[in-house]
């Protein structure tokens, strides 16, 4: 069922805290106005992070107040508000306060896919291991910090992590975090396929430590320490290996969702972006007006007022975003025209016809078979 996505950025139960209550000291997660909406998953992701933190620390006994203590004597002041280098001066300060040099490789195992929300999503539709890594390249900056790059090689490709900043004991906690959360996210993607694949390699910039067993127990791949970067090496065949919860259609709306996202970084239209973000994620049962100024914490009066403001209203965003969408389905789907119309919330597929005829002057079949004849002679040719 593809319809509705309202609560895709709730946590699991294995993510939303632990046994205790003193570890649960996270503020409240805002939706917030329209010109903080798009940092809202950011935001939600780094409360997820810090939360699973917390309740590893809390197995080590080392309570809140200890920990925000020895950061605030360490020169931060605010625990929900880290950021830059910080974040650095915040994973040293766990690992010294709890007395495990492996908690990294552990925080990075514990931090699941849709600890990500949209982007999360988007990945657990993914194809394969190809358009997974494509997803990472375009839109993993807005999440990660730092982030990934990948070089092309003969044979396979290259995920590099951007570690460039702080002392070289700090450096070492954010490789072992981002790589096992790395392999975390993997092996919800792909199982054990892609980590146990002949020619599969993890390489640290660190020398070999004396918790190395701990690697050993998180990576089921080879390990080279001393390296000159932090990155993963994959080889070529395992890049088509399948993800195992691949869904075109829902693809398409996490894209756009993250789309949105990319978006909003940039956007001076901030009302209009928030609506269309709040629409995609409804996708198929979609929000009313009221509904959405309720989620973006103002009246129905002021989101009229302030799209009005921005050249635009809520029946013509709610209209682009359906075009949208249909266009999508149209082109990257096998989906009937009738399957289509109940996506989009219509009724009677004649309903949506008529309506896409209005957004783009032919028939959802005209528009699907004019792209087909588009795009396939150039695909013969790849």
């Amino acid at each position: 069922d593809y319809r509705g996505h309202r609560s895709l950025h709730e946590d699991t139960p294995a993510q939303s805290g632990c046994n205790s209550e003193r570890s649960r000291v996270a503020p409240p997660i805002q939706e917030g106005t329209a010109t903080g909406f798009y940092s809202m998953n950011v935001n939600q992701t780094n409360q997820v992070f810090l939360r699973r933190l917390l309740c590893l620390l809390d197995e080590a006994a080392v309570e809140p107040e200890l920990f925000t203590s020895e950061l605030e004597r360490r020169g931060i002041a605010r625990l929900f508000a880290v950021e830059g280098e910080d974040s650095l001066v915040l994973l040293e300060a766990a690992v010294d306060l709890s007395g495990d040099p492996s908690l990294m490789i552990r925080l990075g195992q514990e931090l699941g896919i849709k600890s990500y929300g949209s982007f999360g999503f988007a990945l657990m539709s993914c194809a394969n291991v190809r358009e997974s890594i494509q997803l990472l390249l375009r839109y993993g900056h807005i999440i990660f910090r730092p982030s990934w790059e990948v070089h092309e090689l003969k044979g396979g490709l290259i995920l590099r992590a951007q570690i460039t900043k702080g002392t070289a004991r700090q450096q070492q906690f954010l490789a072992e975090l981002l790589c096992s959360n790395l392999n975390a996210i993997g092996r919800a993607l792909y199982g054990s396929k892609v980590e146990r694949s002949e020619g599969t390699k993890i390489f640290f910039t660190h020398q070999q430590p004396l918790y190395s067993a701990s690697y050993h127990q998180a990576f089921k791949t080879p390990i080279t320490f001393g390296a000159e970067h932090n990155q993963v090496f994959l080889p070529s065949d395992v890049l088509d290996i399948p993800v195992r919860t691949a869904d075109r259609a829902k693809h398409i709306v996490f894209q756009q969702l993250c789309e949105e996202m990319l978006r909003g970084l940039n956007a001076v239209e901030k009302t209009t972006v928030a609506v269309r973000y709040l629409l995609i994620q409804s996708a198929g049962d979609f929000l009313d007006i009221a509904q959405v100024a309720s989620r973006l914490h103002m009246s129905e009066r002021t989101l009229r007022r302030r799209l009005e403001h921005e050249s635009t209203s809520f029946r013509v965003i709610i209209d682009e975003v359906k075009d949208l969408l249909a266009r999508e389905y149209l082109t990257k789907t096998q989906l009937t025209v009738a399957d289509i119309a109940h996506l989009l919330d219509y009724a009677e597929t004649v309903s949506f016809r008529r309506a896409f005829v209005r957004w783009n002057g032919v028939t959802p079949r005209e528009y699907r078979q004019h792209k087909n004849s588009v795009i396939a002679p150039y695909t013969s040719r790849m």
